[in-house]
């Protein structure tokens, strides 16, 4: 039997986790091709060689593959804590998705299935994951844990996920994130999935909130997910539209083509503004078009994960 057939048969998390191990077996093979070539089945073992360091155990058969020196790490350094989070407001169940498929997703499919990605790649590491989830209330939390079990909750309770169509859930971001914060006790790595559209406009409350997430001495990547072409191209064509807020309810009608040059400028200034502010807390930022793909995120979560170790 096929992926595809397979697939066919499945539903809910079951669907969900054989994406992911689709979406990390592509990317792995993918390396094979880049200049990661040779370190995907080994990167588990190694970590970067920082100068000053004793030289014995460098792997220099990897140097070969890679022209790059890394050291072996023993099993009592190889273990990591993550933490995901995700925004589960209005705004990141756009654009509607008549059913799950890895090549039509909005934006909290994306974010689920990247997060699945990322749980499979953990878990073959026997790394501890855990999950927040946030809209207009704290909707889900779970410590970091890496037993099967574990795993197994947190796949359904992303493909929860996939099921919900909430209505005028705002976004509550810098309030959560600080009771977030609070939760991570041990240091860890911490993933934010989130279109950053906030009904909460305070920018400088929203990074504090961004900024308390560092406490601890963990590492933070923003994923910013949007869809490129509507979110930020505004391309809907010459057509009269009805636009919808949909985590306000409010509504605007009007021709796309008329103001598509001051969104454009607008919103290309606030996701350059985002980007700045990310550099200056010292938060690594990530853009995550959900039509291209997951090789950003596995990318970064490879190299932070090599940078945290």
């Amino acid at each position: 039997m096929d992926l595809q057939q397979e697939l066919n048969k499945t539903s809910g998390f079951n669907k969900l986790d054989l994406l992911a191990k689709q979406v990390v077996e592509g990317f792995i093979s993918g390396m094979h091709k880049s200049p990661f070539h040779g370190f995907s089945a080994e990167f588990a073992e190694h970590k970067i060689y920082n100068q000053g360091e004793s030289t014995k155990h460098i792997d220099w058969k990897l140097y070969a593959k890679t022209d790059k020196l890394y050291t072996k790490r023993y099993d009592e350094e190889t273990n990591l804590r993550c933490h995901l989070i995700i925004d589960n407001s209005s705004s990141m169940h756009y654009p509607e998705m008549a059913s799950f498929s890895i090549d039509h997703l909005n934006k909290i499919a994306f974010s689920a299935l990247a997060s699945a990605s990322l749980m499979h790649i953990l878990k073959r590491q026997r790394d501890a994951v855990g999950l927040s989830v946030y809209s207009d209330a704290y909707d889900f939390y779970a410590p970091e844990k890496g037993s099967d079990r574990h795993h197994h909750m947190l796949l359904h309770q992303l493909g929860e996920l996939l099921k919900q169509r909430p209505e005028n859930k705002q976004t509550g971001t810098y309030t959560f994130l600080h009771q977030i914060a609070e939760n991570i006790h041990r240091r860890s790595l911490v993933f934010l999935f989130t279109d950053m559209f906030q009904t909460e406009t305070e920018a400088d409350k929203l990074f504090e909130a961004l900024r308390h997430l560092k406490h601890n001495k963990h590492e933070v990547v923003l994923f910013h997910v949007f869809d490129k072409e509507k979110e930020l191209k505004f391309d809907f064509g010459h057509a009269p539209r009805r636009f919808v807020d949909v985590e306000t309810g409010d509504h605007i009608n009007l021709y796309a083509e008329n103001i598509k040059d001051n969104y454009e400028k607008a919103v290309s200034d606030y996701f350059k503004a985002i980007r700045l502010k990310c550099g200056q807390y010292q938060i690594k930022y990530v853009e995550a078009d959900i039509n291209e793909g997951f090789s950003a995120i596995l990318t970064a979560f490879m190299v932070e994960r090599q940078n945290f170790l």
